[in-house]
């Protein structure tokens, strides 16, 4: 009975027992693996009977209810809903009354006995049915509440969303433009100006530049909320919000109150100066000392804000208050999380995340952490203020992009998910699984797979919640953009799950409602105007890469990984059109790395091969793939003579990594990305993928000054070369 039922939940909730590896080999899940997962789901796998129970208790919660928490309709389809009801319920006549957001207020009569019999179950001897229900009403695009209605009484509720067949793209990609942008680390940008990290306005001269190099957009790393008593902890991928912004990218030269003279006693103390240009003379980001500089400062700006409009009735403080009234209870819990980490940390008290707090202060809902907040409300409201800045800086930054008629302008990078300790997890505890994280299996980037440390999503949870945390996501993180970037886009299909304690390798996948989340996807994406870009590299079925692209979502062709079966590269002119091409990405080797391969030299030093024999075929693919690649690029006539044909004697130089780029151009993608780090020929990557401490990720700054960069004649000269070669590519 056990393992029936076991097996049953397994299929239920969307646990894969087979996939196929990246090299394409059958595997299959052990069921160990699976029941840990059920385990980390909240099944009691362990306790035959309280486990019977517990989905007997689920079952009929779902039976008693009347309604279901939401459903997804796109409007090319039948708008159906699903009622369940007792039999002697389901000859009465009921309304269907639909409350559009735009505050319409649509009915529909029905009979449910008049629609489908789906489904018929008994609890304590109580007929239930399930009916499938027309309603031919045509609804508009949106989020709407659907109410069950007789006699005037509501029986229950239900959100309903109606979204377009496909995400937005601009009309002149449909019209075949093809262009092409930058790709950068915010905070490895160097500038005159800025403190030790990449900042709101280092990217908004960035933007200006390019847009008049010809360059159509500026792609970024996540920027999402990390946080500020734990400032090393500076991954962007393991943020502790994905709804709100790191306030480290503040510009806090450019703030109302900054001149004031209690900021510039601050700045301008003899200890302030020399730290100041201790963070911006490192070729690391110090993020723990950029933290302490800026935070001193914008402590101050915020009093003399906070006295001059924000305690008064001024626009200032109304557009506040709107703002905080507008991030609801997601802003909050992270200004309270934020507040509460940094009083902790004060107290030498452990602090890294909610997991090691005070029990009583372990949860945001807990009546102790609103003791908190009241006794430290002016603190939390210099969290919240944070917030407000950081995106009034964006912004600032988008508008120059449209000023200056970039097709596209800044795109945004959404993390697959957040750390262990994130205020976004100690804020809804209910939604995630903390017994298992989400990483990746075995495949060329990882031979050991990969555990990211971030605990996933419960599809059943995201249901029940009616998928606001998502549509949260996708509408805070397509918010001053034109273009959204999906990291690990596989996660709207699937995920794969590691319980606590397991490697990599000894995790399995688990599936998610897909149609439902790039149905909200796209809704957003209209929304926003917004094109949206899917990184669907790694273990990837191709079923998912045709519902991707049926979806209006472009794919993500990184030219390393485009080969044929007999080594050779296919021609970026046969990549599909509806996809952005880059060379190399966040997680790979720049070009110079690779071509020296410091890369695996890396990896040796820091244990990333299991054995000499892995190593040392990567050495011969690699040495192959160089000649492949010099092959394909004399092919197509992207290089000349100046770069030779025999890879024993070609190293990385300017020709050649040009050429690279050039070839690129050419291509058939209407996206093309490239990196700045490949501009400045530099050979460190930015982050090694299976590292913690062992290499210093997300810290390595540019090479050189943004204003130097422009300067250069040889980068301008590639970045006319660029746009003359998209604009060939583009008839």
């Amino acid at each position: 009975m056990t393992s029936s039922l076991l097996e049953q939940l397994v299929e239920y909730r969307g646990i894969e027992s087979n996939y196929n590896d990246a090299w394409g080999r059958p595997t299959t899940i052990e069921p160990a693996t699976k029941r840990k997962l059920l385990a980390a789901m909240g099944y009691q796998v362990n306790e035959p009977d309280l486990l019977l129970k517990q989905v007997q208790e689920n079952s009929t919660k779902t039976w008693l209810s009347v309604l279901n928490p939401v459903q997804v309709l796109r409007t090319d389809e039948l708008s159906q809903i699903t009622v369940r009801l007792p039999i002697e319920l389901v000859t009465d006549e009921y309304v269907a009354q639909i409350d559009t957001e735009l505050g319409e207020v649509i009915e529909h009569r029905f009979v449910p006995i008049d629609g489908q019999l789906i489904n018929v179950v008994h609890i304590e001897e109580i007929e239930f049915q399930e009916y499938l229900i027309d309603i031919p009403n045509e609804l508009p695009l949106g989020y709407h509440t659907l109410s069950l209605v007789i006699d005037e009484d509501v029986l229950g509720t239900m959100r309903l969303i109606i979204a377009p067949k496909s995400c937005f793209k601009p009309e002149a990609l449909t019209q075949g433009q093809k262009v092409w942008g930058l790709s950068v680390q915010l905070y490895c940008l160097r500038s005159a100006n800025n403190w030790g990290v990449g900042d709101f306005s280092d990217l908004s001269f960035l933007l200006e530049k390019l847009a008049k190099q010809g360059a159509q957009f500026v792609g970024l790393n996540p920027i999402h909320a990390l946080y500020p008593a734990n400032a090393n902890a500076c991954s962007p991928y393991g943020p502790s919000s994905r709804r709100w912004l790191n306030f480290i990218y503040i510009d806090v030269t450019s703030l109302d109150g900054y001149k004031q003279a209690s900021t510039q006693e601050v700045v301008n103390d003899v200890d302030f100066q020399h730290k100041l240009q201790q963070v911006r003379a490192t070729d690391l980001v110090d993020y723990e000392l950029v933290t302490e500089l800026k935070l001193s400062a914008l402590e101050k700006v915020f009093e003399y804000q906070n006295s001059q409009y924000l305690s008064k009735n001024t626009k200032l403080n109304k557009a506040f208050k709107a703002f905080v009234a507008d991030g609801g209870d997601s802003l909050q819990t992270l200004a309270v999380y934020d507040a509460l980490q940094e009083n902790l940390a004060a107290q030498g008290k452990a602090s890294w995340g909610w997991p090691v707090f005070p029990k009583e202060l372990s949860d945001f809902h807990n009546s102790a952490v609103k003791t908190f907040t009241k006794k430290h409300a002016k603190r939390v409201k210099f969290f919240l203020w944070l917030q407000w800045q950081a995106a009034l800086q964006l912004e600032l930054a988008n508008q120059v992009a449209q000023e200056n008629d970039m097709l596209i302008g800044l795109y945004r990078d959404l993390a697959v998910g957040v750390s262990e300790g994130s205020a976004e997890i100690w804020g809804n505890k209910d939604l995630y699984c903390t017994d298992a994280s989400v990483g990746a299996p075995p495949d060329i980037l990882g031979p050991l797979g990969q555990n990211w440390g971030l605990p996933p999503m419960d599809p059943e949870k995201l249901y029940q919640q009616q998928y606001q945390p998502i549509i949260e996501l996708f509408d805070s993180n397509m918010r001053a953009t034109g273009a959204l970037r999906i990291d690990h886009v596989m996660a709207l299909l699937r995920l794969w799950w590691v319980a606590k304690g397991d490697s990599a390798k000894q995790g399995g996948y688990v599936y998610y409602p897909v149609d439902d989340l790039l149905a909200i996807l796209a809704l957003e994406s209209h929304r926003h105007q917004s094109l949206v870009i899917g990184e669907d590299l790694g273990t990837v079925p191709e079923e998912i890469r045709i519902k991707l692209a049926d979806n209006g979502v472009y794919s993500y062709r990184v030219f390393f990984f485009e080969q044929a079966k007999d080594g050779g590269f296919f021609s970026p002119s046969h990549y599909p059109e509806q996809s952005m091409s880059t060379l190399t990405t966040h997680d790979m080797p720049t070009l110079s790395g690779y071509w020296h391969c410091h890369d695996l030299e890396l990896g040796k030093e820091l244990g990333l091969y299991p054995t000499e024999e892995i190593l040392s075929t990567l050495y011969t693919s690699r040495h192959e793939n160089k000649q492949a690649i010099l092959d394909t690029l004399h092919g197509h006539q992207s290089v000349n003579d100046e770069v030779g044909r025999d890879v024993h004697n070609v190293g990385m130089s300017k020709a050649l990594n040009f050429g690279m780029q050039l070839h690129m151009a050419s291509g058939s993608s209407e996206l093309l990305s490239l990196q700045l780090e490949d501009w400045l020929e530099m050979d460190k990557p930015v982050n090694i993928p299976g590292t913690f401490n062992e290499y210093p990720n997300w810290r390595r700054k540019l090479t050189r000054n943004l204003q130097d960069i422009f300067d250069d004649s040889s980068l301008n000269h590639l970045a006319a070369n660029l746009t003359e070669a998209r604009k060939l590519a583009s008839k």
